[in-house]
C-alpha cells in the first residue's frame, strides 16, 4: 500500500472498502462550493471503477479522518481520453494518465495537499510507463490552475465538458 507522511497528514491508497466514505466526503465538501459548476461530481460507479480497473484513488488523513482524496485515471483507448485532442498519437493513448478529481476539506486547505497529490500521481504514472499527463479544471478555479502550472502542465484547450460545464485542459509530456 502506498503511504506518505508529512507533519500530521498521512496519505495512502484507498480500496473498495473506502468507496462509501469517499462518496459521503465528496458530497459534503462539494455542497459548500460557491458554484456547482466548479466540480464535476462522480458517482459510486465512477469511484468503483477508479479504485481498481481504471485508476488509483488516494486519501489524506488527519488524526484518522479523511480530509482529502485524489484520483489518478488511466483512460487507455476509451473515447473519453482527451489526449487525442492535444495530439497524442493513437498508439500512445494507453500511456496517458489523467489527474482527475482532487477534493480537499476546508480544514485541510493550506497544507499543500494538491501539490503533494500531483507529485504522487506523476510518480505513479511514470512507474506505469505513462508518457503524458492531463487534467481538466474550471476556468475560475485559480488555486487548481496555479497548482497544475506549478507541476509543469500547460493549457492546451478550453471547451464545455461534463454536461456543458466549461473546462480548461492542461497537459504535459513526461
Amino acid at each position: 500500500m502506498e503511504t506518505q507522511k508529512s507533519a500530521e497528514i498521512h496519505i495512502s491508497r484507498l480500496g473498495l472498502q473506502d468507496v462509501g466514505r469517499v462518496q459521503s466526503f465528496m458530497t459534503d465538501v462539494i455542497s459548500r462550493l460557491p458554484s456547482p459548476d466548479l466540480f464535476a461530481m462522480g458517482d459510486e460507479a465512477y469511484l468503483l471503477e477508479h479504485m481498481e480497473e481504471l485508476g488509483e484513488i488516494y486519501g489524506a488523513f488527519m488524526k484518522g479522518a479523511l480530509v482529502a482524496y485524489t484520483v489518478l485515471a488511466f483512460p487507455g483507448l476509451d473515447e473519453r481520453n482527451l489526449a487525442r485532442e492535444f495530439g497524442v498519437p493513437e498508439e500512445e493513448l494507453s500511456r496517458v494518465a489523467v489527474l482527475e478529481a482532487t477534493v480537499v476539506h476546508e480544514t485541510a486547505r493550506g497544507h499543500g495537499l494538491q501539490r503533494r497529490f500531483h507529485d504522487l500521481r506523476e510518480r505513479r504514472a511514470r512507474e506505469r510507463g505513462c508518457l503524458y499527463l492531463y487534467s481538466t479544471v474550471h476556468p475560475d478555479n485559480l488555486p487548481s490552475i496555479r497548482n497544475l502550472e506549478a507541476a509543469g502542465l500547460s493549457l492546451r484547450f478550453t471547451r464545455p465538458m461534463y454536461g456543458g460545464k466549461m473546462r480548461h485542459c492542461y497537459a504535459k509530456r513526461l
